[in-house]
């Protein structure tokens, strides 16, 4: 029979929209603007007395607190105020009342309910231009890295010369590639053998200066492109761990392209300090245990980082400083115990080998130096009103990350074991390599979103989106009538699948991803258009209502499908080529077509089946 759907169809269509209905409806409860309070340390935890105490510092200075929490893992606390505006003040208070040991970030907490939460189901995230925060694109300077890696191979390639006693002259780097003269040509055929198999990453060329035999060394093409790589994974790494001391929600650290990460940080708006804590410089110490009974002026106490052991004697003479360290990686030794390899530039392996080779059986401590946030309050008139006003200086913290036994002698490469399972080997080999970046970064961009500016935002796109809706559900149905009114249905179920896949796949709602919702809107309209148009025409051609019905539908399913591949295929290429706020449209677009096809198609097709389908009608409604 025509226009009938079988059970399983509808079965399917009430299932997806009740999936829909469920994962979407988390983007009803707005989130509660809230402070979020952590130890600056693994040691240090937040516990009911430090949320009591500060849920009072906030009602002293007049700030509404609706809930203060205990995080489910132990590790925080979380601060529910009445009003977005609140928040900074608030965390002023926050940061007042606990000190320079917690961290005290902006957050917004989720009222979901649980059972929602139970099911997976949570809330679009926002964009920074929705939500507010500062923006910044790094650049990442490669030419240099490649310098500074060339120079650490030119000093390992002499040291390698030197310890084979073969005579040579250092000459100026020519585009990039080391230049080393000889004596005579045996001299230069012997040090090109040598090299050739200790290092597999030059292009090694004999040429001739001002009839000197030279050999010229320079990267190969794979070198080259694994160095631009390297540095760009690491300076990423470095960025990130520096921007999880911020202690922002959901902050975003991405590459872009070949040399820039994006950084967008929701929440904060004092773009010197996010500068600060991006820019700042971080080192490490190699430095030997001291001898049982040393005095206090050829040693000196040092805490661990994690807090956990006591203190230890460590000698103030150094062995090196993360300077010399290339590279470090997280791996398993031979019996699978967590370990750290280590490699030095040319100068480290001398200095590590030179120390360590007489002291086997003493530990050795590798001690993180970083750059602490320290926060005073001065006296300030604002507004003719006395304020406390917060200052920020920076104070040096040495700690130690590592204590271990020296095995035998080191040199340029070794190994760091002792260390209490796979984390905390892996965040060693962070840590070793967050010291410094791999290539300097400049700030090519910066960009300050106000919290007001990102609400308004959002009530405007919110506005454009009904007004949309309203205006295209009018015309479709001055136009189709009664079939204008299952478009209509049918568009509100697109707008339900929308949202709910955007809120399973995580993605992020930007205000191009606003304007995508809206255009999938007429998208989905234009879909029905072309059906309702072929149905009427059908009519117009003297079919019947049920056959008329059937044919509008089957060919103008061709129509459809190839229109909205081709805009498919355009958003593919949008987002593949795109920045941040192209990618938010591509991605809003792309999955818009997906649930416009299938309401069109589907929802659609159901509706007119369910009520038209097997009737004996002589007139349609359109």
């Amino acid at each position: 029979m025509l226009n009938k759907y079988p059970l399983w169809k509808y079965v399917l269509i009430l299932a997806v929209l009740a999936i829909g209905l469920i994962y979407s409806a988390p983007n009803l409860y707005p989130d509660d603007p809230a402070i979020q309070v952590s130890g600056a340390s693994t040691a240090l935890q937040v516990n009911q007395a430090d949320l009591d105490r500060v849920s009072k510092a906030l009602n002293d200075a007049g700030i509404n607190v609706k809930a203060a929490t205990l995080a489910a893992n132990g590790k925080g606390g979380l601060i529910r105020l009445t009003k977005q505006e609140d928040q900074l003040p608030a965390k002023d208070v926050v940061r007042k009342a606990l000190g320079d040991d917690y961290v005290v970030a902006l957050n917004l907490a989720q009222t979901t309910p649980q059972w929602l939460r139970s099911l997976g189901a949570h809330p679009m995230k926002l964009g920074l231009d929705l939500s507010g925060g500062v923006h910044f694109l790094l650049e990442v300077d490669m030419d240099k890295a490649i310098d500074a890696r060339m120079k650490v191979y030119e000093g390992d390639v002499k040291s390698l010369l030197r310890k084979e006693r073969l005579r040579y002259r250092s000459l100026p780097q020519l585009n990039g590639a080391i230049q080393l003269g000889f004596t005579d040509e045996a001299a230069r055929e012997q040090a090109r053998s040598l090299i050739r198999k200790s290092f597999n990453d030059f292009d090694i060329v004999p040429a001739d200066l001002n009839g000197q035999p030279v050999l010229r060394l320079a990267m190969t093409p794979a070198k080259l492109a694994e160095i631009r790589e390297y540095s760009i994974k690491q300076n990423l790494t470095t960025v990130r761990n520096r921007v999880n001391e911020l202690g922002v929600a959901e902050p975003i650290v991405q590459r872009q392209g070949a040399n820039r990460i994006v950084v967008e940080l929701p929440g904060v708006q004092d773009t010197a300090e996010a500068k600060r804590i991006l820019g700042k410089t971080a080192n490490l110490e190699f430095r030997l245990a001291a001898e049982p009974g040393a005095s206090k002026a050829t040693s000196e106490m040092f805490e661990f980082r994690e807090g956990k052991r006591p203190p230890a004697q460590i000698e103030r003479g150094l062995i090196i400083t993360g300077d010399q360290v290339t590279d470090a990686k997280a791996g398993f030794g031979e019996h699978g115990t967590p370990e750290v390899n280590i490699r030095l530039d040319g100068h480290g392996g001398e200095l590590m080998n030179r120390a360590t080779r007489s002291n086997v059986g003493r530990s050795m401590a590798v001690i993180f130096i970083e750059q602490r946030p320290v926060t005073t309050y001065v006296k300030q008139v604002v507004d003719g009103v006395e304020k406390d006003v917060a200052v920020q200086t920076f104070k040096e913290e040495k700690k130690i990350i590592s204590l271990a036994t020296i095995q035998s002698p080191l040199g340029a490469q070794f190994r760091i074991t002792g260390l209490n399972g796979q984390g905390e080997s892996s965040e060693l080999a962070l840590l070793l390599r967050a010291g410094g970046l791999a290539a300097p970064m400049y700030f090519a961009e910066e960009r300050t979103i106000g919290p007001s500016l990102g609400a308004d935002n959002i009530t405007k796109g919110i506005d454009a989106s009904l007004w949309g809706m309203l205006f295209v559900s009018l015309f479709i149905i001055a136009i189709y009538r009664f079939f204008g009114l299952i478009a209509t249905v049918a568009l509100g179920v697109n707008m339900v699948l929308l949202l709910a896949l955007m809120s399973l796949l995580g993605a992020t709602l930007t205000l191009p991803g606003i304007a995508g919702i809206v255009l999938t809107m007429g998208m989905a309209v234009d879909a029905n258009v072309l059906i309702f148009s072929r149905i009427r025409e059908e009519i117009a051609a003297g079919m019947t209502v049920q056959r008329a019905i059937n044919e509008g539908f089957g060919r103008a399913f061709t129509a459809i499908l190839d229109a909205n591949l081709t805009t498919l295929l355009v958003g593919g290429i949008l987002f593949a080529m795109g920045t941040g706020p192209v990618k938010g449209f591509a991605v809003t677009m792309s999955l818009g077509v997906l649930t416009s096809m299938f309401t069109a198609i589907m929802v659609t097709r159901a509706m007119v089946n369910l009520i038209f389908g097997g009737r004996d009608f002589k007139k349609l409604w359109i």
